[in-house]
This record gives C-alpha cells, sequence and structure tokens, in this order.
C-alpha cells in the first residue's frame, strides 16, 4: 500500500509544472560545470591601500609586559600604560577614576 501511495506521490509531483525547478540548482552538476567561478576581487578597501600608522606589536608588548608596570598596583600600571603610549604619541584611553575605563564610543573614519 505505500507503495502505491510513494508512486502516485512522485508521479503527481512530477506531472505538475509547479513543482520543478525551471533551471537545474545551485547544487546540480550541470550547474556547477555551466558557471564560472567569481574571480576574487582582491584588497580593493581603501583601508588597505594606506599603510599601518598604529603602533607595532613589539611596542605594544615592549609596553604591557614592562617589568617595572607588573609591580604596580592596578591603577598605578594603568597611569604607566596611559604615560607610555603618550611619550609616543599615540592616545591611551584613560580615566582617573578608580575601577572606570573608557571605552571609545565612536570609530573615526
Amino acid at each position: 500500500m505505500c507503495d502505491r501511495i510513494v508512486r502516485a506521490l512522485v508521479w503527481v509531483l512530477n506531472v505538475l509544472p509547479w513543482t520543478r525547478r525551471p533551471k537545474p540548482g545551485r547544487h546540480s552538476a550541470h550547474y556547477l560545470t555551466t558557471t564560472a567561478p567569481e574571480p576574487d576581487p582582491g584588497p580593493n578597501s581603501p583601508a588597505w591601500s594606506n599603510p599601518w600608522t598604529g603602533p607595532s606589536s613589539e611596542l605594544a608588548r615592549s609596553i604591557f609586559r614592562a617589568e617595572e608596570a607588573q609591580l604596580l598596583t592596578p591603577e598605578c600600571r594603568e597611569r604607566y600604560f596611559a604615560t607610555a603610549w603618550a611619550e609616543r604619541g599615540y592616545d591611551y584611553p584613560y580615566t582617573a577614576t578608580t575601577g572606570v575605563h573608557q571605552v571609545p564610543t565612536a570609530v573615526a573614519a
């Protein structure tokens, strides 16, 4: 009985035009052989055309892993980091309030 029901259902789905796709699907062999892959656009972003102007990873490591900073209290350590970045010409988000860290809310484009 189930076999007859399945055959009838398959026949109805094959006959009805709105149940069939007019073109092969995206994952069929025919579709994959007839469509060419899209070329890689490459780094067209204007941000990638300019060199990195921020600090290097070596500089950041040297500041954050300095031995004299590790011996300080957390508040003094934050002041040390802010001073070290300011000496090198970079802005370090720091507020003098205990336990409050300034988080930038906007990104300059």
